[in-house]
């Protein structure tokens, strides 16, 4: 059965993803065209790009994650190097190790740019800060004066995980207005979980089913933020913008076409994760694809 598919941020949480992916190709579900924002968009593009789930655990598992904290300035002490990094970079880490491992992973299968992939196959969510936008590529490329077919896939899945502050943000050269640059950060500020993406504009329908795996609870089961100070107020602010404009989204008829799959306990940026808490994602996200399943009618 062909379908269209749509993975959610999370960080590290997306192991998960490795045990629903693997529960789907089980039932003989085929991905025609998929969607992803932020550590969903690296999925997205390892499976557009012709790997299996297995291979991605293998990736993901054999990957030290803690080489991804590509910091600047190395010879400036460490407490002083955040801030640096922070105030004039506006981010801990560079990023370059991540789109490295990404580009290095996807040239396996012969995949550099979208030109390399079915037409219209892969969609990756990411932020324009500067100008204030949700910017969907390759399709809105056009708008920045770009050939969306020699756009790097590496570069945009990046572009998507750049969570603000951790990782700097990408400058993309915007030729349409003489190459001013628009800073581009994380997906999930504007849509951690686009499933609207391929709702057809026009009939206001779908093409063919669309299942969406979501890490995070049903909306009425999602935790109440507590808020008592100043942190906890920041984080409330993060959490409401990366799940609020996408809850518009999952409404009762929506709902029904969702794996969801509570990953608690993990936080997005917990790169030392234990081989038990791999496993334990995994075997949630499995279980809770193999529920869906095994009621869903399409």
């Amino acid at each position: 059965m062909k379908v269209d598919a749509v993975f959610a941020g999370g960080g590290v949480k997306a192991f998960s993803f490795v045990g629903a992916i693997e529960e789907a190709e089980r039932r003989g579900l085929l991905f025609e065209r998929i969607a992803g924002t932020s550590a969903g968009s690296i999925v997205a593009a390892f499976l557009m790009a012709g790997f299996s789930s297995k291979d991605i655990f293998t990736m993901l598992n054999s990957l030290d994650v803690a080489t991804f904290r590509d910091e600047r300035f190395g010879f400036i002490p460490f407490k002083l190097t955040k801030w640096v990094n922070l105030y004039f970079r506006m981010g801990l880490y560079k990023g370059d190790k991540l789109e490295e491992w990404i580009r290095e992973r996807l040239e396996q299968k012969g995949v550099r740019t979208f030109n390399d992939l079915a037409p219209s196959s892969l969609r990756i969510v990411v932020s324009d800060v500067t100008r204030g936008q949700m910017v969907v590529i390759p399709d809105d490329l056009p708008k920045y004066g770009l050939d969306p077919n020699r756009f790097s896939v590496a570069t945009a899945v990046r572009m998507s995980c750049s969570i603000p502050y951790f990782f700097e943000p990408v400058k993309l050269k915007n030729q349409a207005v003489g190459n001013k640059p628009s800073y581009i950060v994380d997906g999930g500020l504007l849509s951690n979980f686009p499933i609207w993406i391929f709702k057809d504009g026009v009939r206001g329908g779908y093409r063919r089913p669309v299942i969406g795996f979501q890490l995070a609870p049903k909306e009425g089961e999602r935790p109440v933020n507590q808020v008592h100070n100043a942190f906890d107020l920041y984080k409330a602010i993060f959490e409401t913008m990366t799940h609020a404009h996408d809850a518009r989204h999952i409404s009762q008829d929506h709902a029904r076409n969702i794996v969801f799959i509570p990953v608690e306990h993990i936080k997005a940026t917990d790169f030392d994760l234990t081989d038990d808490e791999k496993q334990k994602m995994i075997l949630l996200g499995k279980e809770k694809t193999a529920q869906f399943l095994t009621s869903w009618s399409g």
